[in-house]
């Protein structure tokens, strides 16, 4: 059976145009994307984002503005849905209380799920080092948003 799989993403971009990128593990696999994740039946897009912000990085934010919707077809990593990723550019209420890393992967605790977070100067985003084919666009996006002349 296939269905679709709606997920929502924050980008969250501070004052030194840096934005935040979780590196994650789940059961062996490992990927690096934007905080953010699946929207839960009877949620809507803005309510899902707000909540994977405090369950992710115990914090509240503000929906700035829509940034990109997937417009092609992406399947699941994971099972056999369609993907369609909403993205909005968010702004914190407070600053975040996270253990921010440097490197990629850089877990503090061993287990079957990992978390960790990185600021990443929009202009450095390596587009190799982000997984899914969705979150890869929305580099290419940001790169030419947050740099190009105004």
């Amino acid at each position: 059976m296939s269905y679709f799989n709606v997920r929502v993403y924050g980008l969250l971009i501070n004052k030194k145009e840096e934005v935040l990128v979780s590196d994650e593990e789940e059961y062996g696999f490992r990927f690096s994307k934007f905080p953010g994740g699946g929207l839960e039946f009877g949620e809507g897009l803005i309510d899902g984002l707000k909540r994977e912000f405090m369950e992710e990085c115990n914090a509240e934010i503000d929906v700035v503005s829509h940034f990109y919707t997937t417009d092609f077809f992406e399947k699941s990593s994971f099972n056999d849905s369609q993907v369609i990723s909403v993205y909005y550019l968010v702004k914190e209420k407070a600053p975040l209380q996270l253990a921010f890393k440097t490197k990629i992967f850089d877990f503090d605790s061993k287990g079957e799920v990992l978390q960790a977070f990185r600021w990443v100067a929009v202009k450095d985003l390596d587009i190799n080092e982000i997984t899914f084919k969705t979150d890869k666009t929305v580099v290419t996006l940001l790169k030419a948003t947050v740099h190009s002349p105004i």
